[in-house]
């Protein structure tokens, strides 16, 4: 079985600043593609940013330039550093992995619990 644990969420205000993170613990052989989600309240889920086995990265238009994924492999760990926030980034920011086991076939894909970010005006 595999956890994904975050921390760092919080309540900033305007302009501020926040570094959310997310460890995966449990079987694991390899992580490949990690990537953070968020969701508002009455809105649908969405891409926020991702970063490739060899730390390739893409960013939501909404986030370029004050958002930084980046990742820790010998520790199993993606971090999302998010700068200038604003009122529109609160939403509660979700971790996913994908990764494969220890003797098990195949890729499969886990989320992390939430973390909620609250940005005031």
């Amino acid at each position: 079985q595999v956890q994904l644990v975050e921390s760092g969420g919080g309540l900033v205000q305007a302009g501020g600043s926040l570094r959310l993170s997310c460890a995966a613990s449990g079987s694991i052989l390899s992580i490949n593609v990690m990537e953070w989600y968020r969701q508002a309240p009455g809105k649908q889920r969405e891409l926020v940013a991702t970063i490739s086995t060899g730390g390739s990265t893409k960013y939501a238009d909404s986030v370029k330039g004050r958002f930084t994924i980046s990742r820790d492999n010998a520790k199993n760990t993606v971090y999302l550093e998010m700068n200038s926030l604003k009122p529109e980034d609160t939403a509660v920011y979700y971790c996913r992995m994908t990764l494969s086991h220890n003797h098990v076939p195949g890729e499969y894909q886990y989320w992390g619990q939430g973390t909620q970010v609250t940005v005031s005006s």
